[in-house]
């Protein structure tokens, strides 16, 4: 028996992403939170637990100067500091992330000293002092000073968004909070891409007719019975919206526990079994609080930052020779 998630890849629609800026006119998808990711109010969150590694700034390394050595590659240490720079300039879940994970940790300090040696070996090349790359190096420079600062310059207060603030997107977008039906689905795959030929094919049919005669038999353990020639997999639970249109007919006729047709795709042939099936639920406050707040404070950052650009270009008109522009747009590379 083989139990393979990329079967499922097959008998799920195309969902474009949902995540977006939140208002009253446009839905915000944040996902269901489960029993363990349920979000905490914004007004009791910690400020240490999403600075896991700042905390420790005053422990360790720190207490003693800051100097311990974490790495070494060739003639570069990597200290607790700049470890603990590097995972500061990261977001919040980033550092939860890693603060959770010490492998990934782990992994993060090997990437650190992998750039190092590039870096090392670069400068021994002098090849950043080769004039095309310095003025590439100027530019990108520049670019990422103007996007820190503005990031400075647009960075919503802390305060924001209030409860009443929260509550009032929330209600605007009670529709877009609604969880569709979900399904819990298993299925047994034979592999017989449509443009296979008539050997292939005849042999799938074959398999397909085994699994079919088997799963007739009382208490037939579904997910047992696919074989060498053949795939099964949990499905887990796939909401009604990304069940592909000519299996979710299916899908929604069949009872809990019952056992659908074959059905041919592209890639083969399918056979689903409904373990269960959960309503639509409008998902609470309290589920999607935390992924409102995000929304809510990069829609407000967004806005600030173009309105302080606006006001820049306000104070100090820009003024462009257009016609030379077009003649360089349209003259021919040399």
């Amino acid at each position: 028996m083989m139990r393979s998630p990329r079967y499922c890849f097959f008998i799920l629609a195309t969902v474009a992403s949902t995540a977006g800026p939140v208002s009253a006119q446009t839905a915000a998808q944040p996902q269901r939170a489960t029993s363990a990711q349920k979000p905490k109010p914004v007004a009791a969150t910690n400020p240490a637990a999403a600075q896991p590694f700042a905390a420790a700034a005053t422990t360790g390394a720190a207490a003693k100067g800051g100097s311990d050595v974490i790495a070494k590659v060739g003639n570069s240490d990597l200290s607790a500091d700049d470890l603990r720079a590097y995972v500061g300039a990261l977001g919040p879940r980033e550092q939860a992330a890693l603060a959770k994970d010490p492998a990934m940790l782990s992994q993060t300090v090997r990437l650190l000293l992998a750039n190092r040696l590039v870096l090392q070996e670069l400068t021994e090349k002098k090849w950043d002092q080769q004039p095309a790359i310095a003025a590439q190096l100027e530019r990108v420079k520049e670019s990422a000073m103007v996007e820190m600062y503005l990031r400075t310059a647009s960075t919503p207060p802390a305060s924001y968004p209030s409860d009443d603030e929260i509550q009032k997107v929330y209600d605007a977008n009670r529709a877009s909070m609604m969880l569709p039906r979900q399904f819990a689905l298993e299925q047994i795959f034979v592999a017989a891409p449509k443009d296979a030929d008539k050997a292939t094919e005849d042999k799938a049919r074959k398999v397909l007719e085994d699994a079919q005669a088997k799963l007739k038999a009382p208490n037939a353990d579904f997910l047992a019975i696919a074989g060498s020639e053949s795939g099964s997999s949990d499905l887990g639970w796939v909401a009604e919206n990304q069940i592909r249109p000519e299996i979710r007919t299916q899908v929604l006729g069949l009872a809990k526990g019952a056992i659908a047709e074959p059905i041919r795709l592209d890639d083969g042939w399918h056979i689903l079994r409904l373990k269960d099936t959960k309503p639509a639920y409008l998902r609470t406050l309290p589920e999607v609080r935390e992924q409102l707040v995000e929304q809510m404070r990069t829609e407000r950052a967004n806005a600030l930052r173009q309105a302080y650009l606006a006001e820049v270009m306000r104070q100090r008109p820009a003024v462009i020779n257009e016609l030379a522009l077009s003649n360089l747009l349209n003259r021919p590379a040399e």
